[in-house]
């Protein structure tokens, strides 16, 4: 029997996230939540919206899963808040991944991760919470990927990386061997990272280079 479950969010990656889980998973999508500021419609795509304020008096924990779909916003910030509130709420996090994704059976994944169609993910890959791997990327053996790190299409990561919690990833980014990309890190689309990355900095260019004089957290995403 199909799990219920509550999309956190109301924007485009929740309609996505909403249909991707109702026609290529075990979940029957039953309600999106978002915060009652956020409320201004109370029907999404042919189900309630309710207050996340209030989702427990309307979904239990016990009764149903939530997943948030929430993108990058923040430097991933506001994914993380409301995961981690959820969690203080005593919900289980759902996790997807596309049946169009290859994923080796020895990865480990964490809650509240989506991974698209079209994602290559080779053996003894470590994938933290609350991460987004849209369509296309491929992540080489042994890396890491730490929590709440979003990565854009068409990524290559190759082996023995290490992505750092809460980093961006643009389209088209490449990583040689054995990077190591600090916390809070904007890496541009189609930048050439060679070497290992400092906290909170914003890096583009081939070979890639922080910008100077800019935090990542400035960063609209």
């Amino acid at each position: 029997m199909a799990r219920s479950l509550v999309v956190i969010g109301a924007g485009e990656f929740a309609q996505i996230a909403c249909e991707y889980f109702e026609h290529d998973s075990d979940y029957d999508v039953v309600a999106f939540s978002v915060e009652r500021e956020y409320l201004t419609q109370p029907v999404l795509a042919d189900r309630p919206v309710v207050a996340f304020e209030t989702l427990e008096a309307h979904y239990p924990p016990a009764d149903v899963d939530v997943f948030v779909a929430i993108p990058a916003s923040q430097l991933n910030g506001l994914r993380k808040r409301l995961y981690l509130d959820a969690k203080n709420k005593g919900y289980r996090l759902a996790t997807y991944v596309s049946t169009r994704a290859f994923v080796w059976r020895n990865v480990e994944l964490g809650e509240n991760t989506f991974i698209f169609e079209g994602n290559v993910i080779q053996p003894f890959v470590r994938i933290g919470n609350n991460c987004i791997l849209w369509s296309g990327n491929h992540v080489g053996h042994r890396t890491v990927v730490h929590d709440h790190v979003f990565i854009a299409s068409h990524a290559v990561i190759s082996g023995y990386c290490e992505i750092g919690e809460s980093s961006f990833i643009g389209v088209n980014a490449t990583f040689n061997d054995h990077v190591k990309v600090a916390l809070d890190n904007v890496i541009g689309a189609g930048a050439l990272v060679t070497r290992n990355t400092e906290p909170g900095r914003i890096y583009v260019g081939s070979p890639a280079h922080a910008l100077p004089d800019k935090s990542s957290l400035d960063v609209r995403l």
